[in-house]
């Protein structure tokens, strides 16, 4: 046996005056893209927002069902439409955010499994690293690509 570590590094900022512009408008788009959630039984609102290579931004909102697991999240709304709208453009960076009744959450909202996977096939597609942002009220994180939350991304090549 041979002991191995994963080591994730990622930047931690207090608010968005923090980042850049680019990537502090992003959180912003995430955040406003919340009230496009349809929540009614978690009551949790979750928003997310692409950047493709030619700048654009895409947005997107959790959508629950009653008949469960037939809802979507935020992430992939916003991931599927950019693909489906730009399939030629890559995904350069996607940021998440979420709270309950659509009130920013304190700490950041993580994305699922089956959407880290997704954001995984859409970097391969684009031949590069997205950066993953989430982000809270009283802090932000930002990974420089998906391989950071995603260790050992499935990948059927």
């Amino acid at each position: 046996m041979t002991p191995k570590e994963i080591q994730i590094r990622y930047e931690e900022f207090a608010s968005p005056a923090e980042m850049s512009a680019e990537d502090r408008e992003l959180v912003e788009a995430a955040i406003d893209a919340m009230k496009g959630a349809y929540a009614p039984y978690s009551h949790f609102h979750v928003g997310a927002a692409v950047r493709l290579s030619n700048g654009e931004i895409v947005k997107g909102a959790n959508q629950e069902n009653a008949a469960f697991p037939s809802g979507l999240c935020a992430e992939r709304t916003a991931l599927f439409s950019a693909g489906a709208a730009w399939p030629d453009k890559a995904m350069k960076s996607i940021a998440v955010a979420g709270g309950v009744y659509g009130r920013l959450a304190d700490a950041p909202a993580t994305p699922c499994g089956a959407c880290r996977q997704v954001m995984a096939q859409y970097q391969t597609k684009g031949g590069g690293p997205m950066s993953v942002i989430m982000a809270g009220a009283k802090r932000i994180w930002k990974f420089p690509d998906v391989d950071s939350i995603l260790p050992f991304i499935f990948d059927s090549i």
